[in-house]
């Protein structure tokens, strides 16, 4: 099996994975991986419940599809994602339900919108701007994700979801599962005296991981 064949089969088993467990339904969500000489991305209108691995669009390095069904309408979010991490390897988007539900409070801090609750959304996530709504598609949002400051590597966009560059597609996978987890459990703190980390120990956190 070839590396690209590979890679397809990857991304349909985590597509199915994702879609399985209800982190996103319908033909929302969009993933994308890095190949040799372009990438491999969901088809617009598609599933993640059920990938064909033939007909994802496969992209030359310039965007440029060269064969398969049309990339999903966010790609120019992909490549923005990509763009911000040149160690990104896969770029996977979600309408995951309770980081759409963060994605839609007022009063949220745009710079970093959840809290350091857990060790491991420290380690996995890190900060997580807000970048202001768009239509879906609009190639306003990919500009937008370009204009943040910082290299984060997961950003959620307002009254939308989740998406999240990774050095691979397990761990791009990871961040966002995790990202979701945290989401949940920031809502049903809510109106709870809650016990964050200090910044002692976010600082600890990242000399000892990264």
């Amino acid at each position: 099996m070839t590396k690209e064949a590979k890679a397809r089969e990857q991304l349909c088993t985590v597509a199915a994975s994702l879609f399985s467990r209800g982190l996103t339904g319908g033909t929302s969500g969009n993933i994308s991986i890095r190949i040799a000489d372009g990438w491999l991305m969901t088809p617009t209108g598609s599933s993640l419940g059920g990938l064909d691995p033939a007909r994802l669009s496969l992209l030359d390095d310039k965007g440029a599809l060269i064969s398969g069904d049309p990339p999903t309408k966010e790609a120019s979010l992909h490549f923005a994602m990509y763009g911000r991490r040149s160690d990104a390897q896969a770029v996977v988007h979600l309408h995951a339900t309770h980081s759409v539900a963060v994605s839609c409070l007022a009063d949220v801090d745009p710079a970093n919108v959840l809290p350091p609750i857990t060790a491991y959304y420290v380690m996995r996530v890190g900060t997580l701007p807000l970048v202001p709504y768009f239509a879906p598609g609009d190639v306003g949002l990919a500009e937008a994700v370009r204009q943040l400051e910082g290299r984060d590597h997961a950003v959620l966009l307002a009254n939308h979801g989740p998406i999240v560059a990774g050095t691979s597609l397990e761990a791009a996978s990871a961040a966002i599962e995790e990202l979701e987890e945290t989401a949940r459990l920031h809502l049903l703190l809510q109106g709870h005296r809650t016990r964050l980390l200090t910044l002692d120990q976010v600082q600890d956190l990242k000399r000892r991981f990264g």
